[in-house]
Parts: C-alpha cells; sequence; structure tokens
C-alpha cells in the first residue's frame, strides 16, 4: 500500500503526457498544420449550418404559405439541398475557391472568378489541408452556404413559381452570381473585395445581399400572387414558422462562430454577438408592432429575430457586444420599414420578405461593420480608418447588388423563354402541392 501511495503522485504528474499521447492523437499532427479542436469545431459548425436549411428554413417558410403551398416550399428546400450539393461537388467550389489562376499570374480574371482545378474536388484528399483543418472539410462547410443562399430565395416567389424553372435558376444563379461574389470576397488574396479590405466575416455580401437583391427581381418578374394584394394571404401555420425560426437562430452558431475556422476567442465573440443583434432586433421589431397595433405579433418578433441574425453575419468577426446590439436595433427597425411600408408603396409581391429582411438586412450590417469595426466602438480593428472603410463596404455592396439584380434577370428571361416562370392561374388557385405535386401536406 505504501508503494501504491508513494506512486500516486508521479502517476497523476505523467497522466496529461499519457492522455496527450493517446487519448487525443490527433494534436499528434498539429505541427504538420492540423489542428484537431478546429477540425471538431467546424465538423459541428457545418452540421448546424445544413440544419439551417433542412429542416430550419423549410419550416420557417412553410408555416408562412397557405395550406395549399406547404408541401412545395418543403419539397423546393429538399430538393435544392440535393441539387445544389452536387452543382458545388462538379464546379461551383473550384470557381469559388480555387487560386491556380491566380498562382499563374492571370491577373484580371482570377480578381472575379476562381479556376477549374477543384472541378470535382480534384486533388483534394482526407490529407489535403485548408489552413489548420482538412479542405473536405472546408468543402462541406461552404457547400452548406452555397446551398442555403439560393434556398433564401425561394419565398420571393412562393406559392406562384414552377418547380422545372426553382431548379433551372438555383442551379444556374449559383454558378453565375454566387461563385463569383464568394470568390472575390473569400477566395483569399487576389480576389477583388478580399484585397480591398472589405469586411464580410460570414455572408452579409456574399450571402443576403445576393440573395435578396435576386430575390426582388425574382417576385418582379414572376409577378405577383393572384389576388394581391386585395386578397388576405396569412401564413397557416405559425408554430411550424416559430420552430423553424427557433433552428435557424441556433443554426445561426455554426454560420458566423463557424466561418472563424477555429475554436477560439474569434468564434466565441461571432457567437455572442449574434445572439445580441437577434435578440435586440426581435425586441425591436416587437416593440414597434406594439405601439403601432396595440399587440404584439410572434410574427413580427420571429421576422425580426431573422433580420438581426443576416445583418450582424457580414460584422460577427469585427465588432464586440455594443456592435451587436448597435447593429440588432437597426436592422429591426430599418428590415421592418423596408418590409411594410417600402413594399406596399412599391407594390411587388415579395411573399416571405426575402429582399426585407435578408437583402437589407445584409446591406444594413455590411455597412455598420465598418463602423462599429473600429476599436473605439468595441471592435478589434486596431487603426481602422472608419471613413476609408465605410467606402470600401458600400463600394463592395453596390457592386454585389448590381450584379446579382443583372445577372438573375438575365437568368429568369432565359428561364421564362425555356420552361416559363409562373404557373398558371388554375394550378395556383387549386395550390402546388396538388398542382405540381399531385400530393397533399395535409389530409383533412
Amino acid at each position: 500500500m505504501s508503494r501504491v501511495k508513494a506512486s500516486l503522485p508521479a502517476l497523476l504528474t505523467s497522466l496529461p503526457v499519457l492522455l496527450a499521447t493517446t487519448a487525443f492523437p490527433l494534436r499528434a499532427s498539429a505541427a504538420d498544420g492540423f489542428d484537431g479542436a478546429n477540425t471538431a469545431w467546424i465538423l459541428t459548425s457545418t452540421a448546424l449550418v445544413l440544419f439551417m436549411t433542412i429542416p430550419g428554413l423549410a419550416l420557417f417558410y412553410g408555416g408562412l404559405v397557405r395550406t395549399k403551398n406547404v408541401l412545395s416550399v418543403l419539397m423546393q428546400c429538399l430538393a435544392l439541398t440535393a441539387l445544389l450539393s452536387l452543382v458545388w461537388l462538379v464546379v461551383g467550389y473550384s470557381l469559388a475557391f480555387d487560386t491556380t489562376g491566380m498562382a499563374a499570374g492571370q491577373g484580371g480574371r482570377a480578381a472575379f472568378i476562381g479556376g477549374f482545378g477543384r472541378v470535382m474536388l480534384a486533388g483534394v484528399t482526407a490529407d489535403t489541408l485548408f489552413g489548420s483543418i482538412p479542405e473536405i472539410l472546408f468543402f462541406s462547410f461552404q457547400c452548406t452556404f452555397a446551398v442555403i443562399t439560393p434556398a433564401l430565395i425561394l419565398g420571393a416567389f412562393a406559392e406562384r413559381m414552377k418547380f422545372s424553372a426553382v431548379l433551372l435558376f438555383s442551379a444556374l444563379w449559383l454558378v453565375v452570381v454566387y461563385a463569383p461574389i464568394c470568390h472575390m470576397t473569400w477566395g483569399g488574396a487576389g480576389g477583388h473585395f478580399a484585397d480591398l479590405g472589405v469586411f464580410d466575416f460570414a455572408g452579409g455580401i456574399v450571402v443576403h445581399i445576393t440573395a435578396g437583391v435576386a430575390a426582388l427581381v425574382a417576385c418582379i418578374m414572376v409577378g405577383p400572387r393572384r389576388g394581391y394584394p386585395k386578397t388576405a394571404m396569412p401564413p397557416h401555420n405559425l408554430t411550424m414558422c416559430v420552430t423553424g425560426t427557433g433552428m435557424l437562430w441556433v443554426g445561426w452558431y455554426g454560420f458566423n462562430g463557424g466561418s472563424a475556422l477555429a475554436a477560439n476567442g474569434n468564434a466565441a465573440m461571432a457567437i455572442t454577438v449574434t445572439h445580441i443583434s437577434a435578440s435586440a432586433a426581435a425586441m425591436t421589431w416587437m416593440a414597434i408592432e406594439w405601439t403601432k397595433h396595440s399587440k404584439p405579433s410572434v410574427l413580427g418578433l420571429a421576422t425580426g429575430a431573422v433580420a438581426g441574425l443576416a445583418a450582424v453575419t457580414p460584422a460577427a468577426g469585427v465588432v464586440g457586444p455594443v456592435g451587436g446590439l448597435s447593429i440588432g436595433i437597426a436592422s429591426g427597425f430599418i428590415c421592418y420599414q423596408a418590409s411594410t411600408a417600402l413594399k406596399h408603396k412599391l407594390g411587388y409581391d415579395d411573399s416571405l420578405d426575402v429582399f426585407g429582411v435578408h437583402g437589407v438586412g445584409g446591406f444594413v450590417g455590411t455597412i455598420l461593420a465598418g463602423l462599429f469595426g473600429a476599436t473605439a466602438f468595441g471592435g478589434n480593428q486596431e487603426g481602422l480608418a472608419i471613413g476609408a472603410q465605410l467606402g470600401k463596404q458600400l463600394y463592395a455592396a453596390l457592386v454585389t447588388a448590381a450584379w446579382s439584380a443583372v445577372a438573375s434577370w438575365i437568368l429568369l428571361k432565359g428561364i421564362d423563354a425555356a420552361v416559363g416562370l409562373h404557373v398558371g392561374e388554375e394550378a395556383e388557385s387549386q395550390g402546388l402541392d396538388l398542382a405540381l405535386h399531385d400530393e397533399r401536406g395535409y389530409n383533412l
């Protein structure tokens, strides 16, 4: 017994070494650049971001449409998840992140679009690294972003667009709009926006402005729903909508926190400001409705939360809690006005307020990142020249909006000529569940 007691301190002293060499072998590759903790966090984040589309966005959008169209929205989200993942594999990832053109000194073209060196993941193995994580994991993480961005657009033309047109538009849009903006912003040194020093931590430009502007163009070109705006079209299931909102909110932790590509303090701060912004925007939207209509609505609270989540996305990696709070309040107020007064004044039928929430929210957050990123406002960008940075943010936002608008218009014109966009009055009146899929969302 005395020998055991004598050896116990030595055993406890050696325990960390034993654990480091046996229980956590992933750390053994750290000298080669691989980091097991970072990899574990991005594995988790990838699952969280996929969870945002299926089932999060599907339920959020599905609850907002009428009963006769709920299944069509779920179908679109599920189908796009599969289709766009394949497009991302074949060519999307390569166009967004292949930098062989930059290395070859191709100059102008490489600043705006990637090459074909990663088509079908050529050259990528389980051991290939992207920073400190496997490149195959980076591919999968970015795939979930490529999936949800076109899926966001679905809400603009919900209840009236042909399923074939939805598939064609989304696949082509991923290649023509999403991939080049992604490359310019996140493709590394040599990308146009990246070289300018534009802040877009997790997709205010790449995701929300591109999708929001395309949504506005699409809802105008497809045309309004039959009876809009005179006929009331309330959500058929707010319980489903709120469930989807909660899933989006939780998933956004992976969306923004995962964009740090590391398990570190920057990821933790990104998650924190994301939560603060969503909370502030939800409360702001609710307060406005409560004041104007004497009663707060569940729909308004949920929509405000999503607006705050969208707006803080570009700024999450550069702002602190003060920035998160300010962006949340600003987006709650501005997105409310865009989704109500502006939409009613201009008369476009953005069914589920994609432009008002994501387009406007993404724009607000992109601009404010240039202000609240400064250390004077609690951000982490020391010595930031606020005026110059605001100019860069505005430039990138406007260029992105212009490209998304023009390219989306061209794609939709071509698809309209090929297969048509609007389902027609009879199919719309019957509901897309039966007209397009010969199925019902509910057996009543």
